[in-house]
């Protein structure tokens, strides 16, 4: 959201109909009240980054199918899995993981 409203210029009001989100949640994700240590994680891997990058330039350049968007998300998803990125926040939430030797990120390359 940050490159929509930065990088093309868009509004947050139009920013947040393209993301489907309300005005105020995009202005706590950008004040950093909302998903900060998540945001961190993903922006450690530059191939994440890349895929949020390329969805962002779909989303403002108006060229969006709801199959592209899910599409595009996914492959988004799958490299965050792929790379285990959120194993350990996820354990700390939910120590249980680490106790049933969760693989689901390891099986997502």
């Amino acid at each position: 959201m940050k490159e929509l409203i930065e990088k093309y210029e868009m509004r947050k009001i139009d920013a947040s109909a393209k993301m489907e989100l309300t005005p105020a949640a995009i202005t706590q994700y950008l004040k950093g009240e909302r998903g900060v240590t998540f945001l961190n994680e993903i922006s450690q891997s530059e191939e994440a980054m890349k895929r949020v990058s390329k969805l962002a330039e779909t989303l403002a350049k108006n060229e969006a199918s709801i199959e592209s968007v899910v599409e595009q998300l996914c492959g988004i998803c799958v490299a965050i899995r792929s790379e285990e990125m959120l194993c350990e926040l996820h354990q700390k939430d939910l120590p249980a993981l680490k106790e049933c030797k969760c693989t689901i990120c390891e099986h997502s390359a």
